[in-house]
């Protein structure tokens, strides 16, 4: 197996995860300074930065229709120069809507490659790998949180212009991401399905295997029929063929969001300087965040395809749960104590998330969809996902400020609870079985089904 291949055109996809995770992060460190510098209220200052979470809504709504009418690859070149025209843009903004506006052509951008970039690297991966190699999507993601908030502690806030450097950084990434996807291939599993062009997937999956090239193009070739070369339409999706898939990816989406992760990603400095920290320590204490999830990103790579999808699930649930609660706790009493707890407890948030959650989800929602309908059920998944995100995100200061601190986390740990009944209740485990499997037993709406193909 040329498995070296599969890795670099992984990791060059999950570049724009890379991307997404730099993009979503930066704002945290400038988001105060432009409140300042233009005057911005609250609930202004939320909407700028929830401008990025609403073209991720239409990105991720979207974001199908072009990877399957003209490729995931191209599809692909054309995310990363949206992504470039954004970066630079936004720090050449000279007011707060030329800065909205931009930012909502990078959330176009991200809500697309969550979309495209999970959907191409699981129809080229194989299936004993097809969980970390998806997962290099979410690994890229936090990684570009990390520098993001390394980059802003250390550019700083002194500087009148500096939040103009924090947003101009994501155009070197932007511009070596245009180059890079100029030579990945397509994938194989479009070229049958939308081209009939089994000779070019054929010299594709021969780069990926030569051994297995001839039995995995009659694999791809059997899941298929004469049907599946033709358009999907949008409500196809809520038949009656696909909706527990649909609804299992609805919820998943949901969950994720209602965690809180995005209101902490997205305002981490506020919320440390509202438990007692420095401007300087919280921002400190951000990339903390970055770095924990980071660590904890690995260790779920590591693990997806080896315990599961939904071990990992539980693990994550668990860890949210008693985290948020503390946090929670922590802004209620009030106390000095709290400000020297708060880190920690953000980190264990962070960490489970991480694990669980962050890991999974861009993986699980590209496996549960068939062939035929995977570029719709992702942009389903993805959309939901950025839904509430954005709802979170633009509504957290004004939720916070309203209700306090104490009432959003307490609500946050709440629906974990919910989440961990989902797991327990629904989610089938997707570990190890080949896509055209996957996409026959999903339909019966049995979680049996699902677990049976795995053992």
């Amino acid at each position: 197996m040329k498995f070296n291949k599969v890795i670099v055109w992984s990791v060059t996809v999950a570049l724009g995860g890379f991307l997404f995770g730099l993009d979503t992060a930066v704002i945290s460190g400038c988001e105060r300074t432009i409140q300042q510098l233009w005057g911005l209220s609250d609930a202004l200052t939320g909407q700028m930065v929830a401008m990025a979470l609403y073209g991720t809504i239409a990105g991720a709504i979207f974001g199908g229709i072009p990877a399957d009418l003209i490729g995931r690859r191209n599809t692909l070149f054309g995310i990363a120069i949206v992504y470039l025209i954004s970066a630079i843009g936004s720090a050449l903004s000279p007011e707060i809507y030329s800065l909205m506006f931009f930012r909502l052509l990078g959330g176009l951008s991200i809500g697309a490659s969550s979309v495209v970039a999970p959907m191409y690297i699981t129809e080229i991966a194989p299936a004993e790998k097809r969980g970390q190699l998806t997962a290099l999507f979410q690994f890229n993601i936090v990684f570009g949180i990390l520098l993001a908030y390394l980059s802003n502690w250390i550019i700083g806030t002194e500087g009148i212009s500096n939040w103009r450097w924090m947003l101009g950084v994501v155009a070197v990434p932007s511009l070596l991401f245009v180059v890079a996807v100029l030579f990945i291939p397509e994938s194989p599993r479009w070229l049958v399905l939308k081209q009939g062009r089994s000779d070019a997937a054929f010299a594709i999956l021969e780069q990926i295997n030569p051994q297995t090239a001839k039995t995995s193009l009659e694999s791809i070739m059997q899941g298929y029929s004469d049907q599946d070369s033709k358009q999907v339409s949008y409500k196809e999706l809520f038949s009656a063929n696909y909706r527990f898939s649909t609804l299992l990816a609805f919820l998943f989406a949901f969950f994720n969001q209602v965690s809180g992760i995005n209101a902490v990603i997205y305002y981490a400095p506020r919320i440390f300087e509202d438990a007692g920290m420095a401007t300087s320590s919280a921002l400190l204490s951000s990339v903390g965040i970055g770095l924990v999830n980071l660590v904890f990103t690995m260790f779920g790579l590591a693990l997806i395809d080896r315990i599961g999808r939904r071990t990992l699930m539980y693990i994550g649930s668990i860890g949210y749960i008693i985290s948020l609660t503390l946090i929670a706790w922590i802004f209620q009493s009030d106390s000095t104590l709290g400000s020297y707890l708060l880190p920690g407890l953000i980190f264990a948030f962070i960490a489970a998330h991480a694990i669980g959650q962050g890991a999974v989800i861009w993986v699980f929602i590209s496996e549960i969809f068939p062939n035929r309908i995977r570029s719709w059920g992702n942009s389903w998944g993805s959309s939901t996902h950025w839904v509430f995100a954005a709802l979170i995100a633009g509504n957290f200061p004004w939720f916070a400020q309203r209700f306090g601190q104490s009432s959003c986390f307490s609500f946050f740990a709440l629906m974990m609870v919910f989440q961990l009944l989902f797991v327990w209740k629904m989610m089938p485990e997707t570990k190890g079985v080949p896509l055209e499997e996957i996409g026959g037993a999903r339909q019966t709406g049995d979680k049996t089904s699902y677990d049976s193909k795995v053992d």
